[in-house]
């Protein structure tokens, strides 16, 4: 049985759909799909911060939960990022900050799997950096769905970030990795 952090992060992943069609099908003449989008979001962003703070608190971690929290975030983030760079929405992520993002995913999820192949552990830890990356990368969402007219700031920074955090990933694991 699912405990409240999970279900919260299970609600986090099936409210995806529902923000990627509002922002598919949106146009200039239909913005109410815009809003609808930016609150989804706001909803799963919640949802995110909701479940960490119960499942610490309450001692409710789960090896579910952590496995499924940072694939929410992953798909979430991802799914936004390429229709806000694709799509038709008047605002678009940089080409190269949604690239960098997907692919530092990419390559921390099949580091995952090689750790797990080789180690037999079960999670990549997160650190502050990947968290201040997730905070910028969910930032720069919130700031293209509300027209903010210098979001590209802030979306080229969480692209820097990425890389950054990403390389970090990288060494920390590769180092770890090594130490066994």
């Amino acid at each position: 049985m699912l405990n409240l952090p999970n279900k919260l992060t299970v609600l986090r992943i099936l409210l995806i759909p529902f923000i990627v069609i509002s922002l598919v099908y949106y146009t200039p003449q239909n913005d109410i799909l815009r809003w609808i989008a930016f609150s989804l979001f706001l909803v799963a962003i919640l949802t995110d911060v909701i479940d960490g703070y119960i499942a610490r608190k309450r001692g409710q971690r789960t090896e579910l939960g952590r496995f499924l929290d940072p694939l929410a975030d992953k798909f979430l983030i991802n799914s936004i990022f390429l229709c806000l760079t694709i799509g038709r929405f008047p605002f678009r992520i940089p080409s190269w900050v949604t690239i960098t993002v997907i692919s530092r995913d990419l390559i921390i999820g099949l580091g995952f799997v090689v750790i797990y192949i080789i180690s037999g552990r079960k999670t990549v830890s997160p650190n502050r950096l990947g968290k201040l990356t997730t905070f910028f990368q969910m930032f720069t969402i919130v700031l293209v769905l509300l027209k903010f007219p210098y979001f590209r700031i802030v979306a080229n920074s969480a692209g820097l970030l990425t890389i950054v955090s990403g390389l970090g990933y990288i060494w920390r694991e590769s180092r770890l990795l090594n130490e066994r």
